[in-house]
């Protein structure tokens, strides 16, 4: 799909405005509603635009703590890591997870209430015998930076956008 200036100016007022309304979002990038309109549902059809959601101030609903897990599993066969991924989405406390490339096969981002509660979540998860079989845990102590837009100009390049 090829995009233009204002299709990359839709996307990245989305990215901090989620919430704008059609006639805000038609006037900020320079458009009436309709052509607006039409071009959103253009980059919504074609998959670049996959949902919208809320970011929640966690520190303001309930005690948590946020946890990355560099996380390796014992067997390296396609099927061990597809019931390692499948075995991911069972647990709510595992809000990302990445497959990587180099020394960790997962990185997970886990939320919790607090420290036990994340421990018991590991326990459990090596009680499941689900593959991991080591694993590196990294505390948040305070976020630096969240919610980033994407370099939209730098990963498309200064004037080509296909």
């Amino acid at each position: 799909m090829r995009l233009d200036d204002r299709d990359i100016k839709i996307l990245s007022v989305l990215t901090r405005e989620g919430r704008i309304t059609k006639a805000a979002l038609a006037e900020e990038i320079g458009l009436s509603p309709t052509p607006c309109w039409d071009r959103l549902k253009k980059l919504e059809k074609a998959g670049l635009i996959e949902g919208y959601g809320a970011r929640i101030n966690l520190k303001k609903l309930a005690p948590s703590v946020t946890v990355f897990v560099s996380a390796e599993i014992a067997d390296h066969t396609a099927a061990s890591f597809r019931a390692f991924e499948a075995a991911m989405q069972r647990y709510d406390e595992v809000v990302a997870c990445w497959a990587l490339g180099g020394g960790f096969d997962y990185l997970l981002q886990i939320v919790t209430s607090d420290i036990d509660a994340y421990q018991r979540l590991i326990d459990e998860m090596l009680d499941a015998r689900i593959g991991l079989s080591r694993y590196f845990t990294y505390i948040v102590t305070k976020p630096v930076k969240e919610h980033g837009a994407p370099p939209f100009d730098m990963l498309l390049g200064a004037t080509e956008h296909s």
